[in-house]
């Protein structure tokens, strides 16, 4: 397990914690975890593909679950997936604050029993998403227009989880953003800064499912379109992580 920690937050009192879960190297919470850094706020990291154990989740203030390749129920070729999801029916069952991107999000609805499923159509790329009625009175997702672009790369996605709400959806995909008291579950990537984006371009089982989808150059293409609405993403990131952090995590 590799981890940064801060014993006391920038005010000199004891800080906060959180335990961020990665699924693979390429994938990690990026400006999210440029944020916890700004703020003093503890990280403690582990890579569940590379074997580490999961911790006792009571030993945070929060739980950032980030993406990943596989399906949230692919328990047969990630027998830990299985572990993973119990670790955060129980967590946040009991109210622990939880950030889940993409796969996160998906795992999210997974472990309070909603179907995951795999959609016609892709999305990958820049991709618009609009607010719903229930987001009005979110204290995170409030304070965004009704409608803007974020990056995206899934064709996973899930049906609403009982008792969660439904704050945000696109044209393909209703189930954008889904939340439960301080648990969220979001499945675009608003973190990905231009230099990750460039990374996943060129690791070879990305850059195959980015051509099998939009054909040759299409890496290229699609970091371009990031790189065009990059500052927009990182702005939007900031926005909702932070107020997220302000409203259930710090507060």
């Amino acid at each position: 397990m590799s981890k940064h920690k801060f014993d006391a937050g920038v005010d000199g009192k004891p800080g906060r914690r959180v335990l961020v879960i990665q699924h693979v190297e390429c994938e990690p919470p990026a400006v999210f975890e440029d944020v916890l850094v700004e703020r003093g706020i503890g990280i403690d990291r582990i890579e569940l593909d590379r074997g580490d154990a999961l911790p006792d989740w009571r030993l945070y203030d929060a739980v950032i679950a980030m993406g990943g390749p596989m399906g949230a129920v692919d328990d047969e070729e990630f027998p830990w997936l299985a572990g993973e999801r119990k670790f955060i029916e129980d967590s946040v069952s009991a109210g622990m604050p939880y950030w889940g991107v993409c796969l996160g999000a998906q795992l999210l609805s997974a472990s309070f029993g909603a179907e995951i499923y795999t959609g016609e159509t892709p999305e990958v790329g820049m991709n618009e998403v609009s607010l719903t009625a229930a987001a009005e009175s979110d204290p995170v997702f409030s304070r965004l227009p009704a409608s803007f672009p974020v990056f995206q790369w899934h064709s996973d996605s899930f049906v609403l989880p009982e008792g969660f709400a439904r704050l945000c959806e696109s044209k393909l995909y209703e189930n954008q953003v889904i939340s439960r008291g301080a648990a969220y579950g979001i499945q675009f990537h608003v973190e990905v800064t231009e230099s990750l984006a460039a990374e996943w371009g060129d690791i070879p089982e990305y850059k195959e499912a980015l051509e099998s989808i939009h054909g040759e150059g299409a890496s290229e293409r699609v970091l371009e379109e990031l790189r065009l609405n990059i500052d927009g993403n990182m702005k939007i990131a900031r926005n909702i992580f932070s107020a997220w952090l302000d409203t259930f995590v710090v507060r």
